[in-house]
């Protein structure tokens, strides 16, 4: 039965209609947001997927170019893989739903939302994010929900929730929030230096928002929700459990994972491993979860031991940073680079710098963003964590951390007008123990600033973990957590800034909600380490921006032109560009509003080509002294080329101070001369002379 429901959200109305479409989906919802539409479905399997060890859940977000009046580009005319922008909406809409899911639940679930119109007003993000909650809510699946997610921008000192597209253009703040009833579940930031406490003031306006939505969306369960589901429980039985403790009591597993080398850790586990395989070789049963009964067991030694005795793997502080180290310059020929090490992560970042031609052309359903200038890149190959495997380009986390630490220096970039090249960062990951993507963000802001781009401010990036107890008030905040403590904690809460204040937040969370006070203690404590990371490391490796770009880097000349002369330099197909193009060696380009862009390595031929381009758009006048070339020699005169597409004529009584009786006397073709401009002559020409150009 087809029921419709609706609120005002923001001063917008969220429609949710159930029943409509989508039927045999174990739940689905059409989400209409201002005239943004979404279809969002949630579907399980019957059984359990046999011989895996983790949910398995699928969140799709398919952007369709008929949604935005398009037709895709390319041979194929139908959408491809899926964009940027789809598969950060894919991550966002996960972490915040997975952790609500029963932990033993192995039934493949997929989320899928189908982007069917977009107004740009009404975020089809948002919208999905909504739906996709709505969707498993409704549904049989097993859920601990619902949840609601809000939007926060920062215009003029106030907050704007669910922002339009012209307030995200001046917003100094991009903000998303994702709430249970109680608790805050999500948070993804991007923000212009915003502070530490106007951040969290944010977080928690989002949340209440958040309930109002809440209150919604219970209304729609309790009169549409089916009943859950009864599913097979994958869990460990207690039983194992207990014999594994006979033949390796805690002590030792103490022993083994405790340890600030991780693959001294992993082979512990492993020699473990396999004397409890051999223990158990006749209970069959019990070999098949032996795997995740050891993770098991590690993970509740480590939480133990860290929140009780507060004690961490490798023996530090909770708030003790690993030890850290910066470098730069050290790969040779590149335009910028830069290696900061901590403990046993590593990233090294190369900067690319180049014409503002070579920007990132987008294509997608923001029409607001056709292209962007800075991309930064990020690759996790096998060998940072001691595996081997095939490459197979950046999956989905490779994505996520890219766009991470490009959201984190976004902020301190210097504007076009400034600094008018494309910029791209690549941070390879060296070593992997712990949150590369915010040691990407610090090798980065350090590369940026050895390639000489005039950033505003060094940005550095930390993590912060959480174990939590059996209440609200029993929890352990850890500064910069390693791979074992975000492996078997509850809390991965990255935040990148400056010392003034926050550029970036992505926190991912293992259980139901964060209080208030955990997010502030964690807020506080990644001030702190970003602090010292900025003071005592990274400034000694570099303090500020180099004056000038590297040597190997191109130069550029930026120049305006009237916007009526473009043909004039363009030339009848491109010759008169072309022509300059080949005579110098640099590379052009020309925007509709007359901005000019001569990129080069060698300073005289840009000058070279500017001066042509000059010299094209500008009006012959009396008493102007231009440089030529002879290009052709008549009986009467010679013709100069002042620039490709550019002459003038000289005649034979003007060539030289005596007289001429034969112009290949003085000149000869290919020769460079001076010539004065006379204004024009009786039929309207214009004129020129080389015996009265001023000594």
């Amino acid at each position: 039965m087809f029921k419709k429901y609706e609120m005002d959200l923001a001063g917008r109305t969220l429609r949710v209609d159930v029943g409509r479409v989508a039927k045999q989906a174990n739940g689905a919802v059409l989400m209409h947001y201002g005239e943004t539409t979404v279809l969002c479905t949630a579907t399980a399997s019957e059984k359990p997927r046999d011989g895996i060890d983790f949910f398995p859940l699928s969140v799709e977000y398919n952007e369709r170019m008929y949604s935005v009046g398009k037709i895709p580009g390319g041979f194929n005319k139908r959408e491809g893989k899926a964009s940027e922008n789809a598969v950060l909406t894919d991550r966002v809409i996960d972490r915040p739903m997975r952790p609500l899911f029963p932990k033993d639940y192995r039934n493949d679930v997929t989320l899928e939302n189908l982007v069917m119109s977009v107004d740009p007003d009404c975020s089809p993000e948002l919208t999905a994010m909504l739906g996709a909650a709505i969707a498993v809510s409704i549904s049989d699946i097993p859920f601990d929900g619902p949840i609601s997610t809000t939007q926060v921008g920062l215009v003029d000192g106030e907050f704007i929730f669910n922002p339009t597209a012209e307030q995200k253009e001046v917003s100094s703040l991009a903000l998303t929030v994702a709430s249970t009833r109680e608790k805050v579940i999500m948070i993804e930031a991007g923000a212009e230096e915003v502070p530490e406490e106007q951040m969290i003031d944010a977080i928690f306006a989002a949340h209440e928002v958040n309930q109002k939505v809440i209150a919604f969306i219970d209304t729609i369960v309790a009169e549409c929700g089916k009943p859950k589901h009864e599913y097979e429980s994958c869990a460990v039985p207690e039983e194992l459990f207990a014999a594994i403790k006979e033949i390796v009591p805690p002590s030792q597993m103490e022993e083994a994972v405790f340890t600030d080398d991780k693959q001294t850790r992993e082979g512990n586990i492993r020699a473990i491993t396999e004397k409890l395989e051999e223990a158990f070789a006749e209970r069959e049963e019990w070999l098949e979860v032996l795997g995740e009964a050891v993770y098991q067991y590690q993970k509740k030694t480590v939480r133990k031991m860290i929140l009780k005795d507060h004690k961490r793997p490798d023996g530090r502080a909770v708030d003790e940073i690993r030890p850290l180290a910066a470098e730069v310059d050290l790969i040779p020929r590149v335009h910028g680079s830069a290696m900061f090490t901590r403990g046993q992560t590593q990233i090294c970042t190369v900067t690319t710098l180049a014409p503002l031609s070579e920007a990132q052309r987008l294509d997608g359903l923001d029409e607001s963003e056709t292209s962007k200038r800075y991309m930064h890149h990020y690759n996790f190959p096998s060998y940072s964590v001691g595996e081997t495997r095939p490459s197979r380009g950046p999956g989905r986390r490779e994505i996520g951390h890219g766009a991470l630490a490009e959201r984190a220096l976004l902020p301190v970039l210097p504007a076009e007008a400034e600094f008018p090249y494309a910029i791209r960062t690549v941070s390879e990951t060296f070593e992997s123990n712990g949150s590369t993507s915010q040691a990407s963000v610090c090798a980065s802001s350090m590369s940026l600033m050895t390639a000489g781009v005039p950033i505003k401010a060094a940005v550095a990036g930390i993590s912060a973990g959480l174990v939590t107890g059996d209440t609200d008030d029993d929890y352990l905040v850890l500064t910069d957590i390693q791979g074992l403590e975000d492996f078997f904690g509850d809390m991965d809460f990255k935040v990148a800034g400056t010392h003034k204040g926050i550029t970036a937040i992505q926190m991912d969370i293992k259980i139901h909600g964060l209080t208030r006070p955990i997010i502030e203690e964690a807020i506080a404590a990644t001030k702190k380490a970003r602090t010292y990371i900025l003071d005592e490391v990274m400034s000694k490796a570099i303090a500020e921006p180099r004056p000038e770009v590297a040597p190997s880097a191109p130069k550029i000349i930026q120049m305006q032109i009237d916007p009526q002369k473009i043909g004039d330099v363009v030339g009848q197909r491109g010759k008169t560009i072309n022509a300059i193009i080949e005579e110098t060696g640099v590379k052009i380009d020309i925007e509709e509003d007359g901005s000019v862009s001569i990129c080069g390595t060698e300073q005289e031929n840009m000058n070279k080509a500017a001066k042509l381009i000059t010299t094209i758009v500008t009006e012959f006048e009396a008493g102007q002294v231009f440089e030529g070339k002879v290009v052709s020699i008549k009986d009467f005169g010679a013709f100069l080329e002042f620039a490709p597409g550019k002459e003038g004529m000289v005649h034979i009584s003007k060539i030289a101070k005596h007289r001429v009786n034969k112009v290949e006397d003085v000149l000869k073709l290919g020769d460079a001369v001076k010539a004065v401009c006379l204004g024009k002559d009786k039929m309207g020409r214009f004129s020129f002379s080389m015996r009265d150009v001023a000594e």
